[in-house]
């Protein structure tokens, strides 16, 4: 079976570094899949999740606020702003963040307090449904 390797990194250093079947992140255009010996890309990636497929089936689940995503034949990096261990995930948390996000944009005025209310209130958005797609039974 073929595999590629999988280094998912943020400022607080490594997050996850293993062997993978097939890997699925949220690029700025939409969900992109990369298999074994993909085509090489750069690219932007949105806030939400990043499924990793590992070599014995199982599912690995990160939540990302956006990043770069570079993709050579062997290897998938993920330079994440920030990124989260599934299991880190508060659904509760998260809600809260997305409803304060919610309100700060209400409140915002000037062009650049609502285009960063909009990049808050996106992030707050994608952490929640990725924290109850992971209640959901992932």
């Amino acid at each position: 079976m073929a595999t590629i390797q999988v280094d998912i990194v943020s400022a607080e250093g490594e997050i996850h570094s293993g062997e993978a079947t097939m890997v699925f992140v949220p690029a700025k255009m939409g969900e992109i899949g990369i298999a074994p010996r993909h085509a090489p890309l750069l690219t932007a990636l949105n806030p939400g999740e990043v499924r990793v497929l590992d070599t014995e089936g199982k599912e690995h689940f990160f939540y990302i606020t956006g990043g770069m995503l570079e993709v050579q034949p062997h290897l998938v990096t993920v330079l994440a702003d920030t990124a989260l261990r599934g299991e880190q995930l508060d659904e509760a948390a998260a809600l809260a963040a997305q409803l304060e996000a919610e309100q700060a944009l209400e409140g915002a005025s000037e062009e650049t307090d609502i285009a960063r209310a909009q990049q808050e209130l996106a992030e707050a958005r994608a952490r929640y449904r990725a924290a109850q797609k992971l209640k959901g039974g992932r």
